[in-house]
């Protein structure tokens, strides 16, 4: 993978989030993806395989009009990548704006497909 396949795979992944379209998230992964959301894996934080990815990311879906997010390669070693950026919440109600830090570790497989996706995220302190 080259510094600018693994930017148009975090800009694919952004628009499969904003567009909760099956397909569309799906062709981000492997079939045997294992996907973390958190940084280790275990059966309450990751879900592996495509399918189960989809199903996640359709669980509780967000609202693409009440977040904006922005990911950049930050290295990229051959199929793996790191990349960071921050995602940013509405306000909405009595709960405020919030904005995250965000890290991935990624792998990727074959065709630029996701094989193993992990993320660390921080929320900034506000004051």
């Amino acid at each position: 993978m080259t510094h600018d396949e693994v930017q148009a795979w975090l800009d694919e992944y952004i628009a499969a989030w904003a567009s909760n379209d099956t397909d569309q998230i799906g062709a981000l992964f492997t079939d045997d993806v294992v996907y973390s959301y958190r940084p280790w894996r275990d059966e309450t934080n990751s879900v592996s395989g495509r399918e189960a990815v989809v199903a996640s990311w359709q669980d509780d879906p967000d609202d693409p009009e009440t977040w904006e997010a922005e990911y950049a390669p930050y290295a990229v070693d051959g199929d793996k990548a790191v990349a960071v950026g921050w995602t940013r919440y509405e306000g909405r109600g009595d709960e405020p704006e919030r904005i995250y830090h965000n890290a991935f570790l990624l792998r990727f497989g074959d065709e630029g497909r996701c094989a193993e996706f992990a993320e660390f995220y921080v929320r900034e302190k506000r004051v």
